[in-house]
């Protein structure tokens, strides 16, 4: 509203402002677009709408860059875990599985936590990881170059992947609607994924496209590419921020695309975009033990020194020839130096790979005390149950199958100490079995929490099964653990009450408890390898306990009927053999679990 006729300070007040505002548009305008008759808006609808389909297309990007990832991981991520596990001492086959791992599973980022978890949990050692994170690197090469079939020549228009976008989009949806089998949804999400991620670089390139002539561009890319520090931070920054190189190379080639991007800016953003990939690594590192955050100083220190490297040497060259410097460079180009890059410091690196793993100890040094007792076995659970491995569910799901292997073990030891105690009448014996006990009911508590978590991830049919069946595990061990206290409790009660079985009643209780030691040891094996002759063997060896703890029971009635053994010493020895049986029992459930998956 205008002030009134009268009011002349006021008034004076509006027209200075009005006059100010007019400068500054006019000014404004004509930095930005030249110098125009009346001044046109800066901001029109177009540039709104051009604004909104860059956001849009962006989002279709990485919206389908992750669900083309999580597809992949579902098909081929547990294959990918076990590829790991089985790797050996040869770094060049581990270079080679870490590259194959992330061009299929289509992030370096998830690779290098699959890493940090195996290494966190004694399944690699670190000379292993080093190579495994050199190849993770060359892998994730792969995503560039999908980017780059997108500029073809005009003549190859039926050729560009973009072309197809829509159709790709189309026969995805149908599998994803209408499959009624897993395998064919998890192609759709690959397929939808895919098509998504070109569709969002089209949008995003036909939004920049009206602007490629815009002097902001220019500048910007001239002060990122004549400074090699502040190019780095920010295509660092970029990555961080998304948890995914592959997604900020993607975005930096759709801006090459349209001829805004200079040839030594976009070296320098993509140096710093490799340092950036490592910041997954490193927050999946935290919290855990001194070798895993190793593990991911080995990959932060190998992308370091590399753009260290290459960022003196584009220096020195952008130096002596500027206009090389300043010419604009494509999308194909940026996938070939990102290629390169990691080719050339891999082979460069590969003979110091000790020498990664020695200076890793350096930057993290040992702490007093880190080694881990028996007591202390729930603290390393929850260093292996890192949550930031929910990046790769199926690794998720593996590194849960671990730990309730790890759980079995311990829960063997518990059983076996029990059984010592009940022969030997150690009271020591008792008195660890019940420290260890509280250690199971422990170890239950945190598996059961991330196995709820990890059922919530998207997980296929058969990982929810498998998921399912670990959930009754945790529950079976926790209830083997509790028998394991139920017979420490009986020697107890034996050696502070005098009691003593005779001779046969002792070869009787060793029999029964070999067979129930064997039922638990090849139930664990099941569990670790699933192999199914283990699964055999808990059968066997199950329906033994079962015939044995009948006839034992009738036999030593018959004592007791005899006089041969006192009413106390009877009542003590029926609720062991009592107690064995239900162990076999539930070592049978947990072999029966895996027969079930498989």
């Amino acid at each position: 509203m205008r002030p009134a006729a009268g009011a002349l300070p006021e008034r004076k007040v509006w027209q200075a402002l009005r006059s100010l505002t007019a400068r500054i548009r006019y000014f404004h305008n004509k930095e930005t677009y030249g110098d125009k008759q009346n001044g046109e808006n800066m901001v029109s609808v177009s540039d709104v709408s051009n604004v909104f389909g860059f956001l849009g297309g962006l989002g279709m990007f990485l919206y389908g860059m992750s669900i083309m990832a999580d597809g992949m991981q579902k098909s081929a991520g547990s294959k990918m875990s076990s590829f790991l596990g089985m790797l050996t001492n040869n770094r060049l086959l581990a270079v080679l599985l870490g590259a194959l791992i992330t061009a299929i599973i289509q992030s370096s980022g998830a690779t290098t936590v699959m890493v940090v978890g195996f290494v966190s949990a004694g399944v690699l050692d670190l000379s292993q990881a080093v190579g495994v994170i050199m190849g993770a690197n060359i892998g994730t090469t792969i995503t560039a170059w999908i980017v780059s079939l997108s500029q073809l020549g005009d003549s190859f228009e039926i050729m560009k992947p973009s072309f197809y976008a829509p159709l790709v989009i189309g026969v995805g949806a149908l599998l994803l609607v209408f499959s009624k089998t897993q395998k064919h949804k998890t192609v759709g999400e690959i397929l939808v994924g895919l098509g998504l991620l070109f569709t969002g670089l089209d949008f995003m390139s036909g939004s920049v496209s009206p602007y490629t002539d815009s002097p902001i561009f220019a500048r910007a890319f001239a002060l990122l590419g004549g400074n090699p520090l502040l190019g780095m931070i920010i295509g660092a920054l970029v990555t961080a921020l998304l948890q995914s190189s592959s997604a900020s190379v993607g975005i930096l080639q759709t801006l090459a695309m349209n001829g805004i991007v200079t040839t030594n800016a976009a070296i320098y953003i993509t140096l710093g975009q490799n340092i950036g990939s490592c910041v997954t690594a490193m927050l999946s590192s935290m919290g855990g033990s001194r070798t895993a955050k190793r593990a991911a100083v080995m990959h932060l220190t190998f992308n370091i020194i590399g753009a260290m490297l290459f960022g003196t040497l584009g220096f020195l060259v952008f130096s002596f020839m500027p206009a090389f410097a300043m010419s604009h460079i494509n999308a194909v180009e940026i996938s070939v130096f990102h290629t390169i890059f990691n080719l050339t410091m891999t082979v460069l690196l590969f003979p110091f790979g000790d020498q990664l793993v020695k200076l890793s100890g350096l930057v993290v040094k040992e702490k007093e005390g880190e080694e881990l007792t028996e007591d202390e076995e729930s603290a390393a659970t929850i260093r292996h149950l890192d949550e930031r491995i929910f990046e790769s569910p199926a690794f998720a799901v593996d590194t849960a199958a671990l730990e309730v292997v790890h759980m079995g073990q311990i829960t063997m030891g518990n059983v076996r100490r029990a059984l010592d105690a009940i022969l030997t009448g150690s009271l020591e014996e008792t008195e660890e079995v019940y420290k260890i006990e509280k250690t199971i009911n422990n170890m239950e508590k945190l598996l059961t929490e991330y196995l709820i978590k990890v059922d919530n991830l998207s997980l296929t049919e058969r990982q929810k099964t498998v998921v399912n069946n670990l959930f009754y595990s945790v529950s079976d061990l926790e209830r083997i653990g509790d028998h394991a206290e139920n017979l420490a409790e009986q020697a107890e009660y034996m050696v502070k009450n005098d009691l003593d079985f005779t001779e046969t009643g002792m070869q009787d209780l060793q029999s029964i408890a070999s067979s129930v030691v064997k039922s638990f040891e090849y139930a664990i094996d099941a569990r670790q390898t699933g192999n199914m002759d283990s699964v055999r063997k808990v059968s066997q060896y199950e329906d033994d306990v079962d015939y044995q703890e009948e006839e034992l029971r009738e036999k030593h009635i018959e004592r007791l009927s005899a006089g041969k053994c006192a009413p106390s010493a009877g009542v003590v020895f029926l609720d062991i053999i009592s107690n064995l049986e239900r162990i076999s029992d539930h070592a049978y459930n947990l072999a029966s679990y895996v027969k079930d998956e498989m």
